[in-house]
């Protein structure tokens, strides 16, 4: 059991590690395009979409960077509360905690699936530059659903190895 929920927390890594990537990727971009639209606008020529397009770029940034923190502990977390009980009651929370968060992005995922194929089925376009923005909602979703993984597998590694991941 221990090497296949190895197996799937190194999966759950590989993901992560991409998706990070392409964020940080994207969050370069948006710091090239915002600057370069700070001297357009110096000079008269500003770049048109400037603002959907970093709103965009912006939903790809959390969306993919979601699975990266959570590998590494990187999102805000009550220690100090519950740090204060035995190791069984911390298990016992984390689990729980793993397992609501894990719902919780799995149903995030699947909903911002149906808003992208209801986005796409009505012709959704953006209202500047005339992009169609469903594929920015799918990696929202893809985004979510790894996250969900890997709140899964930690969920599992707790309450199957009794470990606090």
């Amino acid at each position: 059991m221990e090497k296949i929920l190895t197996a799937m927390e190194r999966l759950g890594e590989l993901l992560a590690k991409v998706m990070a990537a392409a964020a940080g990727c994207t969050l370069v971009l948006m710091v090239m395009l915002a600057c370069g639209n700070i001297a357009g606008r110096a000079l008269g020529m500003p770049v048109k979409g400037t603002f959907e397009l970093l709103g965009f770029m912006g939903a790809l940034v959390a969306g993919l960077s979601l699975a990266f923190a959570q590998r590494h502990k990187a999102h805000i977390f009550v220690a100090f509360f519950v740090a204060r009980f035995t190791r069984p009651v911390r298990l016992v929370l984390d689990a729980a905690v793993y397992f609501c968060s894990a719902l919780f992005f799995a149903a995030a995922s699947r909903e911002l699936i149906g808003l992208g194929a209801f986005i796409t089925d009505f012709g959704e376009l953006s209202e500047t530059l005339h992009l169609a923005y469903a594929p920015f909602v799918y990696v929202v979703s893809a985004g979510c659903g790894v996250m969900a993984y890997i709140l899964s597998v930690s969920f599992l590694k707790t309450v199957l190895l009794g470990r606090e991941v």
